[in-house]
């Protein structure tokens, strides 16, 4: 099953899922930007309806604690929208993990984890359905950094949840998958983000030839990386046989993003690069794996045996 904010769901009723969004978000107490503090409920409301309209079903919103995670409010936008919304447990990095948990060892990070996954989100009767975002820094991972990790992937393989991860400019994605196997945690379970940042094919193409997930999640952030070259990289991998690892997101952070401030919205992979896939030759089939079969796999909490 798939653990969402309204309960569980079966894989197969997901539909098409953007695998890496924030719908509320602030990190302006490390930014101090206001632009990156997302509350408009009514606005997060219009682009899940303008989300649906495009054919969208489903979005995994990976905001955790110390990014302003609200999972009540996640529960109402999925209720109004009739978007699955699946909401995470999880710390994000240094220097935005909360204060209350900056010098926690591995065990500990994991069984608060644990804790959220199988008791709830604190008071709400919310259960996460991934752990994560957890990541690393640019081309380092620091202390901190590596005991969070260490204690996603044991409470990943003590609950069967999933773990997805920040990678900074798609750096380390090899390093995290190396360091999430050794605790135990299968490469079924394990999402690599942000690999569409990273220019070094070899690099994206080792973390794939592991098994696990990658995520090709910053598309339409064309001042980062052009979309052109997201492209080739992915029709590569397609020719590679790579396609049923292989997921899409937009990972907006920003009311600039929003299409009532000027931004693209929420829709953009599905109007706009998905389009551009097709015209590329990629088969609709590859294009369900990427949208649809491929995240229901991802996922989906694995049994213990």
């Amino acid at each position: 099953m798939i653990q969402t904010v309204l309960g569980k769901i079966k894989p197969e009723t997901l539909g098409v899922c953007s695998v890496h969004e924030h719908l509320s978000i602030d990190l302006s107490r490390i930014k101090k930007d206001p632009d990156t503090i997302l509350d408009d409920e009514p606005g997060m409301m219009e682009e899940l309806r303008d989300f649906h309209l495009e054919g969208g079903r489903a979005m995994v919103e990976v905001t955790n604690d110390g990014m302003g995670r609200d999972v009540l409010r996640l529960k109402r936008l999925s209720e109004t929208s009739g978007v699955h919304i699946i909401a995470c447990t999880g710390f994000y990095k240094d220097p935005f993990i909360p204060e209350y948990a900056q010098n926690w060892c591995a065990d500990q990070f994991a069984e608060h984890f644990i804790k959220e996954a199988t008791e709830g989100i604190e008071d709400t009767g919310i259960f996460p359905g991934v752990i994560g975002e957890v990541g690393t820094s640019k081309n380092e991972i620091k202390p901190i950094e590596r005991e969070l990790m260490i204690g996603a992937a044991l409470a990943g393989v003590a609950t069967g949840l999933p773990v997805t991860t920040h990678t900074t400019l798609g750096t380390l994605g090899y390093e995290q998958v190396q360091l999430l196997t050794a605790q135990g945690l299968s490469t079924e379970q394990i999402i690599i983000g942000h690999q569409d940042l990273n220019p070094d094919f070899d690099e994206v193409l080792a973390v794939l030839e592991t098994g696990v997930f990658i995520d090709f999640d910053t598309i339409g952030k064309n001042n980062y990386r052009p979309d052109d070259e997201r492209i080739e990289f992915l029709l590569e991998f397609i020719k590679r046989g790579y396609e049923k690892q292989i997921l899409l997101s937009a990972d907006l952070t920003r009311k600039s993003h929003w299409k009532k401030h000027g931004g693209p919205g929420y829709d953009l992979v599905l109007r706009d690069f998905i389009p551009k896939l097709r015209s590329h030759g990629v088969s609709e089939d590859i294009i369900n794996k990427f949208l649809i079969s491929n995240p229901a796999r991802a996922f989906t909490k694995k049994e213990r045996a």
